[in-house]
């Protein structure tokens, strides 16, 4: 089963969150957070950290923040447990995928005007094709921006594996020969969200390709 957590961000909360929330957590943590200028960063690594412990206890899981490990590439995991999850932020929303057993990537993005032009390297030649071509350019490109970056999240490398390198054709994907599997998450129509799993298609069951998601307000 895998759980998609989601809050929106709100200054109006924010001190509140500070003294009600935020001393529930390691104080490693509570310096970490409270050194950024801008209280929307705080406020999202907050809520982010609210939605993993909120995910785990769904789950009917002990959440244990000291357990939290870092890969040599910077991913957090949990050594002695099955549980894998991922965090992704933008604009006012945060979002946690929490699951058991596969590698799971999530990544939100708002639907902001960029110029596209400037990602073309990023995409693969068949993908920039699509993009350009489809009566929406602005979606269609953070359809496939949010896709990519699940995915590199999901396999655990990061930024490591250039985002041209592999394609995404009907919400799959490979890379070294392992496969990925992606669904959208539908959170807001200002935003694009999609969710990644690694492993092969006989062993994602329905439980784990279809996401249950829930709101929390804070």
């Amino acid at each position: 089963m895998t759980q998609i957590l989601y809050s929106y961000i709100s200054e109006k909360n924010h001190e509140l969150l500070l003294k009600e929330i935020l001393p529930e957590f390691s104080i490693d943590f509570r310096n970490r957070i409270l050194k950024y200028r801008r209280w929307q960063d705080t406020q999202l690594s907050l809520i982010g950290r609210v939605l993993l412990r909120n995910g785990f206890n769904m789950l009917n899981k002990q959440f244990s923040e000291e357990d939290i490990c870092y890969t040599k590439y910077n991913k957090p995991y949990f050594e002695n447990e099955n549980i894998k999850f991922n965090i992704s932020h933008s604009g006012n929303i945060v979002v946690c995928a929490v699951t058991e057993n596969f590698e799971v990537g999530i990544d939100i993005e708002v639907l902001q005007d960029i110029k596209i032009e400037n990602f073309k390297s990023q995409m693969t030649e068949l993908e920039w094709e699509r993009i350009v071509s489809s009566n929406n350019t602005k979606n269609s490109f953070f359809k496939y921006w949010t896709q990519k970056e699940a995915v590199i999240k999901a396999s655990g490398k990061g930024l490591s594996i250039p985002l041209d390198s592999f394609e995404v054709i009907n919400n799959q994907t490979k890379i070294d020969h392992e496969g990925f599997f992606l669904r959208e998450i539908e959170l807001n129509d200002q935003y694009k969200c999609h969710l990644a799993f690694k492993g092969n298609s006989v062993n994602l069951n329905s439980n784990t390709l279809t996401p249950l998601v829930s709101e929390y307000q804070f």
